[in-house]
């Protein structure tokens, strides 16, 4: 079983409490309302490992019992018993996978093919469409911020915002380079193919999260929406594109909605992006201090899908593999996101 220090959770919701019996704890409001919601999370933790707990010793006493006599009725308890503890369990650990900074936030998914040309820009298609269908399973809304595909078949880019609890915190261990071994449907002669896209990830901040965006340190320009979208595409320049000028990012968003909509979601991109730009700083900073040097998930190989000559997709970070590669492709990932995410904890804990 992971690690758990439920004593510590306890200390923590004291400490917490104690700060709510302040006399100024109400008056800084997006201060108060974290901790609140903090000990709302921490509480809940403990609750579910209050109950494991239960189980276990009804458990201990059902087996206890069993081997003094042997009962039918005893045995099926325990039986419902061991399920029980199996499943909130599950329920414990993910709540414990989870509890990062901004896991429970909607996540900004953006997808970018490699060299290759169509072979990449079909590959990207593929990768989108088996995002999608895993948000769609979990219940999750999917909306498009930007799209841009290319002439032939396939996309050049693609920009979305997965809505739903923890959508940040299953989809951050996807961020990285997918590669495709495949038959060509695009060759002729029928040749073996390898292709490579880029997805990023971001968790959206949400109004007051850190990143504050001065006016003055950016430039926008509209233009005219392409690709698929609503009856506004194409006919007005309700696309927006935004330049931080300190860092030179640049960030874009277009779909069905007016120009103000679109400033809105570019915003939003542009504070996760400058987020991410802040804790990568403060990671290098880290590995300076401590002497070593950590590889960033960013840029390197984090996924092999493979077609041909037979079905198999192994994800190279955890050794987690499906033999059903089809399946993944529609959305089935669920196997490679516990396997990352329970390899943090291990990590953590090593």
């Amino acid at each position: 079983m992971f690690p758990f220090d439920v004593e510590g959770k306890k200390e923590e919701i004291l400490r917490l409490e104690e700060e709510m019996a302040r006399p100024d704890f109400w008056e800084d409001r997006e201060k108060s309302s974290q901790i609140l919601s903090k000990i709302s999370e921490l509480k809940d933790v403990v609750n579910k490992f209050t109950k494991l707990e239960g189980i276990l010793t009804t458990g201990k006493e059902l087996l206890d019992l069993l081997e003094l006599e042997e009962d039918p009725q005893l045995l099926r308890e325990l039986e419902e018993s061991v399920q029980g503890l199996e499943k909130d369990l599950e329920n414990l650990e993910l709540s414990l996978l989870l509890s990062g900074k901004y896991d429970g936030n909607n996540a900004i998914l953006s997808l970018h093919p490699g060299a290759g040309g169509l072979e990449s820009y079909d590959w990207a298609q593929m990768l989108y469409r088996m995002y999608t269908r895993w948000a769609e399973k979990r219940g999750y809304t999917v909306e498009i911020l930007d799209y841009l595909p290319d002439i032939e078949a396939g996309l050049k880019s693609v920009t979305i915002l997965v809505k739903g609890k923890n959508a940040f915190g299953y989809l951050k261990g996807e961020k990285g380079v997918h590669r495709l071994i495949r038959i060509s449907p695009f060759d002729s002669s029928g040749r073996r193919h390898t292709s490579f896209a880029s997805v990023d990830v971001l968790p959206e901040m949400e109004e007051g999260e850190e990143i504050k965006i001065s006016p003055d340190e950016i430039k926008v320009d509209t233009y005219r929406a392409s690709g698929a979208g609503g009856q506004h595409v194409n006919k007005t320049d309700s696309a927006v594109r935004i330049t931080h000028l300190p860092t030179g990012i640049v960030v874009q968003c277009q779909n069905e909605r007016s120009q103000h909509s679109n400033k809105a979601a570019a915003l939003k991109i542009l504070a996760a992006k400058l987020a991410e730009k802040q804790r990568l700083e403060q990671q290098k900073e880290l590995e300076k201090i401590r002497g070593e040097q950590k590889e960033i998930g960013w840029g390197s190989q984090i996924r092999t899908y493979v077609f041909h000559p037979y079905s198999l997709v192994k994800d190279h970070r955890t050794n987690v593999e499906v033999a059903n590669a089809q399946g993944v492709l529609d959305g089935d990932i669920d196997k490679f996101i516990d396997g990352y995410l329970k390899s943090l904890v291990v990590e953590k804990n090593v």
